[in-house]
């Protein structure tokens, strides 16, 4: 299907890729291309065979591998990663800075880290337009306690958010505080030394999703061993390639997600700018002086 542009978010995905860290990895685009993976907008045209939609209605799309062409007025989608909006009560804005990432945790704790009722939860870089969306979504599938961290000059603005955590403590003072304590999941987008910490405050048959790497450290490696000794359990996740795979959970996702916040439980901080001026919405984000949602608007 076609969609005309209202917003587009601005993912790390999309400057990873304009920057070449991904130019051996297949299914991704290459530079030069036109970025942008996740949009909100009315539908312009149906392609051949889709159904379940109709011309002009609100919709928005979750990330899947290929998928391109978002910074621009039209952007041609996959109609079974593109969720409806109508009767949800949220708005364009709103849609593209948090449904797709709170599908995507929706995704990652049920498919992937089989959270429990009753289980601890961890999350790492805690306003974080991923990050953030897993709190909220926890407390849906009934995690007893979500911890959030923060780097110390961060940690006011995360500690006065409206997002669901029992506590948000600094990310460098993790082994201090919690040294004694034990989580069942830890969500990682950040990477780096915060990886390796982690394994030492989780319970046994812990399991830990790497879902970014904010931190940079593309060097970065964790000893097996240590896993093995542990019982503890890593597990990769990327929307990116999870919903082309197994499109049949793209909807069930954008269901939960759409839960989480239409229950207050997804609050995202959101920054404009004009389309115009993609390239300083791509340096606030690369200088890391964001929490939340950076957006484009055609």
């Amino acid at each position: 299907m076609a969609i005309d542009v209202t917003y587009a978010a601005v993912g790390l995905i999309d400057i990873y890729i304009r920057q070449g860290l991904y130019r051996d990895r297949p299914g991704l685009p290459q530079p030069p291309y036109v970025p942008g993976l996740e949009v909100a907008g009315t539908i312009r045209a149906l392609g051949d065979g889709v159904a379940g939609f109709a011309i002009a209605e609100p919709v928005v799309t979750l990330s899947g591998t290929g998928a391109e062409g978002g910074y621009a007025s039209v952007m041609v989608a996959d109609a079974a990663l593109t969720v409806r909006l109508d009767g949800t009560g949220i708005g364009p804005a709103a849609a593209v800075a948090a449904v797709p990432n709170a599908a995507t945790a929706y995704a990652a704790l049920t498919e992937v880290a089989r959270l429990q009722p009753g289980e601890r939860v961890l999350v790492h870089g805690a306003l974080g337009g991923l990050a953030s969306a897993f709190p909220g979504v926890a407390r849906t599938l009934g995690a007893a306690s979500v911890t959030g961290t923060a780097r110390r000059s961060s940690l006011a603005a995360a500690r006065a958010s409206a997002l669901p955590y029992d506590e948000v403590i600094a990310s460098e003072d993790l082994l201090t505080v919690h040294g004694g304590q034990r989580f069942d999941v830890v969500i990682d987008p950040v990477g780096g030394q915060v990886r390796t910490d982690s394994l030492q405050v989780m319970a046994p048959l812990g399991r830990m999703l790497l879902v970014g790497n904010a931190s940079g450290d593309w060097q970065h490696t964790v000893a097996t061993n240590d896993l093995w000794l542990g019982s503890f359990a890593m597990d990769g996740f990327s929307s990116g390639y999870y919903f082309p795979a197994h499109p049949g959970q793209a909807q069930p996702a954008a269901r939960g997600a759409i839960n989480a916040i239409s229950h207050g439980l997804v609050d995202i901080r959101i920054q404009v700018f004009p389309l115009a001026e993609a390239a300083a919405a791509h340096r606030r984000a690369e200088n890391d002086s964001v929490a939340g949602r950076i957006l484009l608007a055609p």
